[in-house]
């Protein structure tokens, strides 16, 4: 499978009104359709749903990865170098708090990348990645 297309991911958020803000405002997603129960958005020119759950509560939980607590389950984009860095200072400007802060990974080896981990208003784990070199994104 070579050919990429954009994904489509639909997930809860306990208050749909404060996830709005977050990824619009936060994270910068263009909207798209929506309803009083539901949004869409290009997130780096993906669908993103956001689905109101009023009940939902995101569940916190880590597997140690290089002696770091990375959430379990998360999502995310791999994003090209520089546009890593930019929406990562874009971050450290909003303020974000960052469950594992950007870091480079694997510096000077197979697989080098740039990562950092958070989470929304709903506790919906994210993850945005970056490969210094995209065709080592597999390597071993």
């Amino acid at each position: 499978m070579t050919i990429i297309n954009p994904f489509h991911l639909a997930i809860p958020v306990s208050e749909l009104t404060t996830a709005k803000v977050f990824y619009e405002n936060v994270l910068g997603c263009m909207p798209g359709r929506s309803t009083d129960q539901w949004a869409d958005y290009s997130l780096f020119g993906h669908q993103l749903v956001l689905h109101e759950d009023t009940a939902y509560k995101g569940h916190k939980h880590f597997n140690e990865v290089d002696g770091k607590s990375v959430p379990i389950p998360h999502f995310g984009v791999l994003l090209d170098w520089e546009v890593f860095q930019q929406f990562s200072q874009r971050l450290i400007d909003k303020k974000i708090e960052f469950q594992i802060e950007p870091y480079l990974r694997f510096e000077g080896l197979p697989g080098e990348q740039l990562t950092m981990f958070f989470y929304d208003p709903s506790g919906n784990a994210l993850e945005f990645k970056s490969f210094k070199h995209i065709d080592q994104l597999f390597a071993t």
